[in-house]
């Protein structure tokens, strides 16, 4: 998008025939700007296949990669922010950790339900949400999401749903070193192994 962009502005400013009194400056200024954009776009290439070249020698960036909607970038995020997840005693504590758990909703010695939580690394909560996101495409993934629709969830809280499911699973594969198994099931990968968010401490 940032090429394109730099490649925009250069084209525009090159096919300009009428001069407006006041804008000699702003032309002279632009291409420099657009100049410096595209070599910060060109560094952040350079970054992104650093990454890629380390990650494929993390032992786990094959455990991470084998799950739907976790591509190079998003496992070197994941890895970045929680390692092998060995400082997290359940997958509770992560999807908090994550801002993933729901947060009760009190009012006096009435429960009013559920709402998404504010706190948590937002680094590692977007990746997770934006994986979710991404893994639609994949048919128990799908299936999951569509269930969280049908029970009257919107949009973002049906992905977040999802992204606090992926998360049991996740920690399982970090755990455990071991891929996502083929023909998966969101629901009975999850069934024997999920802990109950309200008992993760902290």
């Amino acid at each position: 998008m940032a090429e394109r962009l730099v490649d925009d502005i250069l084209a525009a400013l090159a096919e300009q025939t009428v001069v407006v009194a006041g804008t000699t400056a702003a032309a002279t200024i632009l291409p420099h700007l657009a100049s410096s954009l595209r070599s910060v776009q060109e560094q952040r290439d350079a970054v992104a296949a650093q990454v890629e070249h380390l990650l494929e020698d993390h032992p786990l960036s094959r455990v991470l990669i084998s799950m739907p909607g976790i591509a190079v970038r998003t496992a070197a995020r994941i890895l970045v922010e929680i390692g092998d997840a060995s400082g997290f005693p359940n997958a509770a504590c992560l999807a908090s950790y994550a801002g993933l758990a729901p947060v009760t909703r009190r009012s006096g010695t009435s429960i009013r339900g559920e709402n998404p939580s504010r706190r948590g690394n937002k680094q590692l909560k977007r990746a997770l949400y934006l994986s979710a996101f991404s893994s639609l495409r994949d048919p128990a993934s799908r299936c999951y999401y569509q269930r969280k629709r049908a029970e009257g969830k919107h949009h973002v809280a049906a992905i977040t749903c999802l992204a606090r499911r992926r998360v049991v699973v996740l920690f399982a594969m970090l755990r455990d070193r071991t891929r996502l198994p083929t023909g998966y099931s969101i629901t009975g990968l999850t069934r024997h192994i999920e802990a109950p968010f309200a008992l993760c401490g902290g």
